[in-house]
Parts: C-alpha cells; sequence; structure tokens
C-alpha cells in the first residue's frame, strides 16, 4: 500500500480512508494502537494471518498484547468511506482534526497531521530515509 492523504477527522470521530486504499483493504478491516503513536490498519487478510502467527506463541507473549487486542476496532466504511476511530485509540494517536493516511507496505498507518510533518521531514533531513532505503538494497 502506497500513498499520501490529508484528512480530517469529524467531531464524531469518523475519518474518511481514500478509495484507492478502501480498494486494498476490502470491506473489512481491523484497527490498532501502532507503532510511534500512530495508528495501524490491517486488511482481513492480513490480520487473519498475523492471527495464525500469534497461534504459534506462547500465552505469555500473547498478553503483552492485551492492550492491542482490547483496543482493537473491527471497521466497515460507512457508504461515504468513513469509519470511526474509538476514543481511546484516537487519544492514543493523538488524533485531532488534521491527520494524514498514509499506505505502509503492508497497512494503512494514520497520524497526527503535525507528527507525521515532523517524523517526514527528520527522514528527509538527517539523511535515515536514504540509510533506510540502502539498507533495504534499494
Amino acid at each position: 500500500m502506497t500513498g499520501q492523504y490529508a484528512h480530517n477527522i469529524d467531531a464524531k470521530g469518523r475519518l474518511f480512508i481514500p478509495a484507492k486504499l478502501r480498494e486494498e483493504l476490502g470491506s473489512t478491516f481491523h484497527v490498532i494502537a501502532g507503532q510511534d503513536h500512530c495508528l495501524s490498519i490491517f486488511s482481513e487478510d492480513r490480520w487473519n494471518a498475523w492471527m495464525e502467527q500469534l497461534k504459534t506463541k506462547s500465552y505469555s507473549e500473547i498478553k503483552t498484547l492485551r492492550s492491542v487486542f482490547a483496543n482493537a476496532a473491527d471497521c466497515e466504511p460507512d457508504s461515504q468511506g468513513r469509519i470511526l476511530i474509538p476514543a481511546r485509540l484516537r487519544d492514543y494517536a493523538n488524533l485531532e482534526k488534521e491527520v494524514v493516511v498514509i499506505g505502509s507496505f503492508d497497512r494503512v498507518e494514520v497520524w497526527n497531521a503535525r507528527r507525521w510533518a515532523e517524523m517526514e521531514e527528520e527522514a528527509f533531513s538527517t539523511g535515515a530515509l536514504e540509510a533506510a532505503m540502502e539498507s533495504m538494497g534499494l
């Protein structure tokens, strides 16, 4: 998944998911707290693959993810392509009005717009992006 889209969350916590990303995510997808205080959105297929992978783990390993599962949201976009982001997840990612929705490899991420701008600027200005690309063989 690729691309970057600026959107707003409305007062009820609804967020428009761009059509291109909805097409890749499918009709049902899963929203969880992501790394670096963003939200991660997974397609049903990717979510199910992760669940299968977790079946190989011990309960001691799985219980560290309790908060992820407790705050996860299963979503189906409404007729306007919006999903409801639960308040707890909005708080975790500091999502206010302006957000950025990005395609990020096998998931969609939702960022506070200011936080995303800072991270993007840091990646471009420090050479971190080039170093990461080089380490991945690009």
